[in-house]
């Protein structure tokens, strides 16, 4: 065995509230279209994002009401304590280990203020020692379920043996703002859903796949691009309308970058498992990184069924990929705030 991190389980979890896209283009219509002028032109988001269905943590009706900060952030803490439980506990026993066996812990979320942080909210409810060792990280947004397991990997390899238990949550849907009549704030309400993923690493352990290598790239001058803004009412968007055609420019030299600085060559790449933040997004992705239209099956299902759930969705995405045999090597990416793109390299366990 090498001292690289080894993925041992991985495990997703949804809310209990399904959304068709037909419902929440119908309800958003009732609400927006007599107070926004470009409301018909702007509505045929709700058919190109090319989402099916999303998962809430509160019933439509929450979402109707003129809520708050403070009742938004009430409910992100609701939701994601009991997403995080879920995929945890499913995680974990994938893994065959207890929460009691969980040396560290890193939370992934950027949806909601929590401090104390998620996981010691719910340390009580799933059996987190004492001495455990909690890593929150903020501020990813899309990236951090790729970001999040490359520190959980780190981690796992600088206390070989150790257990380490990765969780990314998001509450996105938490921004839906009825005050807000703009473009962004209806592409937000089309694409956004709820939903968490948790992974098992240890290091000297045969698992699903070791973890080869990571990296980040962020560009200069573009934290407008993608990102939220704190305002009285809740989070609001931010979204640039560029972000595909930027990812067809330069993430693919980017994603070779990485690699090349981890050792991971190119054309060893067998597939290559990304964020599908929208369509368009997925449609860019293949370009750039020089695959054929249609190449990223498993992102556009899962875009389809669950929506963009911030960082935990390219995990849905590689559970996918999984069941349907994993590659012998496979290259996570997803781009987040910053702005900036992470990668992280799988090899398939012999």
């Amino acid at each position: 065995m090498t001292d690289r991190a080894n993925l041992i389980s991985l495990a997703t979890a949804v809310p209990p509230h399904r959304l068709p896209q037909s419902q929440a283009a119908e309800r958003t219509r009732e609400l927006f279209a007599h107070r926004l002028p470009d409301f018909g032109r702007i509505a045929r988001v709700f058919k190109s994002t090319g989402i099916e269905s999303r998962y809430m943590v509160k019933p439509i009706e929450w979402y109707l009401e003129p809520v708050g900060w403070p009742e938004r952030n009430a409910a992100y803490l609701e939701g994601a304590q009991d997403l995080f439980v879920a995929a945890a506990e499913k995680a974990m026993a994938a893994a065959g280990c207890t929460a009691s066996e969980v040396d560290t812990i890193v939370t992934v979320s950027s949806t909601g203020i929590a401090t104390p942080s998620l996981e010691a909210r719910v340390a009580s409810r799933l059996g987190f020692r004492s001495d455990v060792e909690r890593v929150p990280v903020f501020g990813l947004g899309c990236a951090g379920g790729v970001s999040g397991l490359a520190i959980a990997s780190r981690l796992a390899r600088a206390r070989p043996g150790s257990t380490v238990l990765m969780v990314a949550v998001e509450i996105c849907t938490t921004a839906f703002r009825l005050d807000q009549l703009t473009k962004v704030n209806m592409v937000a309400t089309a694409l956004f859903g709820d939903g968490a993923a948790a992974c098992v690493l240890r290091t000297g352990e045969s698992g699903i796949a070791e973890i080869e290598g990571a990296g980040e790239h962020m560009w200069p001058d573009t934290l407008d691009i993608m990102g939220w803004k704190t305002e009285d009412r809740g989070l609001g968007v931010i979204f640039d309308r560029d972000i595909p055609p930027f990812a067809e420019r330069n993430v693919g030299p980017a994603i070779d970058g990485i690699l090349g600085r981890i050792g991971v060559d190119r054309g060893a790449v067998d597939r290559f498992t990304c964020h599908p933040g929208g369509a368009k997004v997925i449609t860019a992705l293949e370009s750039t990184l020089h695959l054929d239209q249609g190449t990223l099956d498993h992102e556009r299902a899962v875009l389809a069924d669950f929506g963009n759930m911030s960082a935990p969705t390219v995990l849905f995405v590689l559970d996918r990929v999984m069941a349907a045999g994993m590659p012998r090597r496979t290259v996570l990416a997803a781009m987040g705030p910053g702005f900036s793109c992470g990668v992280l390299s799988l090899a398939r366990a012999a």
